[in-house]
């Protein structure tokens, strides 16, 4: 429990007041006492001298006179008279009669008498046992016709002890009614000395609740002023410091929200103290990962032997992992250990995500391989045959000659609509190519398609079946480019329906938008090549695209194209149940 400062000073106010006042009461208690006793033994000193003087004047014989002096003289003082022969027989005493003298015992020994008639006067301070109290006692000797006396006078300190009693009550009354007035005055000038701190304090716990505006009035000149002025200067420095620390921070986030590059950072011990909001996607976690260890939120052994090698060796590392998942990332990583002169502090570690530069980098090796292969064999052929006839071995047989001529030409034919291809695909991926999109009837661009494959459809034996178009909507397209697209998506599908089959193409308005379906009733596609028919160069069926002239070129066409106009392709099959190539156009 904390105890206000306050109280701690009328504490220390009250203590003081209390041993001060203790300290004079036991002081004035022992000094009254010893006072009153010293001016007692005074008067009982005078009384005992003017007594002697009577008794020396009226006394001729000390055994006869003795107890009557000794009755008069008690009568007129306050105090008990004994007057004590040399031999310290007891010749008178006030307080007992004439006949009990004898019984008394012999007050030789006696310490006041002893002194009396060795120096003329003694005086003692003990307990009588004859009147069970305190007595003073005050002797004094004096010369009678029969020799020397002592008369002594006894007085009990009972009234001594009464008005030291009263004395002590009229001390205690004083002490408590002072304790009590300094009691009101000191918790009055606690509260007044207090002021200043509890608003220090205040100020304080304030500014320790992040309210670095509050101010203190500056009151005087003292100490308490001075602090007061300290403290407002540290509030200002410390609310100067924290804006650029908000300001900093406010970047800082801003920097880390923007990054690419995932980001993280951990202490010596491997728990996680920031990561940002690309690290998480990375990982496929959230902000909460932050206090917790590495190895439990990312359990993947390349990544944690990373950790462990930039943190054991202290020094900056560079290294490709490859995460697992939904869909397999390669990531570059840099790593940096966190020094402090040479006490180690952590790790801040970079993430790159490079998967599409891999990708790339294989789409790019597989084009050039492609390509190099496409040439290559036509170009082998047309070399061949070119040279047998160049060679004279075929001049003899003019229907052999021209057949050869024929492949040259087919292999020809080839090679410029793969190289069209190409060269539509690279004109369709610049930045600079657009479409002029205009509000056509899609009904004309799909019968043209079809009527240019009427030929190869019969040969086939395949049935194009169109139905939709009719009352469909205008939409916004480029008609030529229009045509390719269904021109190229119903090859592939005459090309892959068996003889007899049929090939559907139907439209249907959906929003805002036109839904088109070239559904063929083929062997399909399998699953894993369902994500890869939109590729270049790329085949489900190597040995029969190649066998009926395809390059592999006309689906990613479709795909640009598409895009181009604002639509979306995709693409659906189940092995053996034929497929399903699904596009939409905006209306017009």
């Amino acid at each position: 429990m904390t105890v206000p400062f306050r109280w701690k000073l009328l504490g220390s106010y009250l203590l003081l007041i209390l041993l001060l006042g203790g300290g004079l009461y036991l002081y004035l208690d022992q000094r009254m006492e010893a006072l009153q006793r010293s001016v007692l033994q005074g008067e009982l000193l005078t009384e005992a001298k003017l007594a002697t003087l009577m008794a020396e004047s009226g006394m001729r014989d000390l055994t006869r006179d003795a107890p009557a002096m000794a009755t008069a003289l008690g009568r007129a003082g306050s105090a008990r008279v004994t007057i004590i022969a040399r031999d310290g027989r007891v010749a008178g005493d006030s307080e007992v009669p004439p006949p009990a003298l004898k019984e008394l015992e012999n007050h030789l020994d006696r310490p006041e008498v002893n002194a009396a008639f060795a120096g003329g006067t003694g005086q003692a301070l003990r307990y009588s046992a004859t009147l069970k109290t305190d007595m003073l006692y005050v002797a004094i000797s004096f010369r009678t016709s029969g020799g020397p006396a002592v008369l002594r006078l006894a007085l009990p300190l009972a009234a001594v002890n009464q008005a030291g009693r009263q004395m002590n009550t009229l001390l205690g009354a004083g002490l408590v009614s002072g304790l009590i007035l300094a009691m009101l005055f000191s918790y009055i000038l606690s509260r007044i000395m207090s002021h200043p701190l509890r608003l220090i304090a205040d100020s304080a716990r304030e500014i320790g609740r992040g309210n670095f505006r509050q101010r203190l009035a500056v009151l005087g000149s003292d100490e308490l002023s001075e602090m007061a002025t300290v403290m407002n200067d540290m509030s200002s420095r410390i609310e100067t410091q924290m804006e650029k620390l908000e300001r900093e921070k406010g970047r800082l986030d801003a920097i880390l929200r923007g990054m690419g590059e995932g980001l993280m950072v951990t202490d010596s011990a491997g728990a996680i103290t920031l990561v940002n909001p690309a690290f998480c996607e990375l990982f496929g976690v959230s902000s909460t990962v932050v206090g917790r260890p590495l190895i439990e939120i990312a359990r993947y052994p390349d990544l944690n032997a990373c950790y462990r090698h930039a943190s054991g060796e202290r020094s900056e590392y560079h290294r490709e992992i490859v995460i697992s998942g939904i869909r397999e990332r390669v990531l570059t990583t840099h790593w940096v250990p966190l020094m402090d002169q040479q006490k180690h502090l952590g790790v801040v570690a970079v993430f790159h995500d490079i998967s599409d530069l891999k990708r790339l980098e294989k789409i790019r090796k597989e084009f050039v391989a492609n390509v190099s292969h496409e040439l290559k064999t036509p170009v082998t052929i047309i070399k061949g045959y070119a040279e047998a006839l160049l060679d004279g071995l075929v001049i003899s047989d003019p229907q052999r000659a021209v057949s050869f001529v024929e492949v040259i030409r087919n292999h020809a034919d080839r090679q410029a609509e793969l190289i069209g291809n190409l060269l539509t695909l690279a004109e369709l991926e610049s930045e600079e190519f657009t479409l002029e999109l205009h509000p056509f009837d899609l009904e004309g661009v799909v019968r043209r398609a079809v009527s240019f494959l009427g030929p190869k459809s019969l040969e086939r034996g395949v049935t194009v079946q169109v139905t939709g178009f009719t009352g469909l909507p205008p939409v916004l397209m480029d008609p030529s480019r229009m045509e390719q697209v269904f021109v190229n998506l119903l090859d592939n599908a005459v090309k892959y329906t068996i003889a007899g089959g049929k090939v559907e193409i139907r439209a249907e308005a959906e929003g805002e938008r036109v839904k088109v379906t070239v559904r063929d009733h083929g062997p399909g596609i399998p699953p894993q090549s369902l994500t890869r028919v939109f590729e270049r160069f790329y085949r489900v069926d190597e040995g029969r695209s190649r066998e009926d002239g395809g390059n592999g070129l006309g689906l990613a066409i479709v795909k640009h194209l598409v895009h181009l106009h604002g639509g979306t392709i995709s693409v659906e099959s189940t092995p053996g149940h034929g497929s399903a190539f699904i596009f939409t156009l905006k209306k017009g």
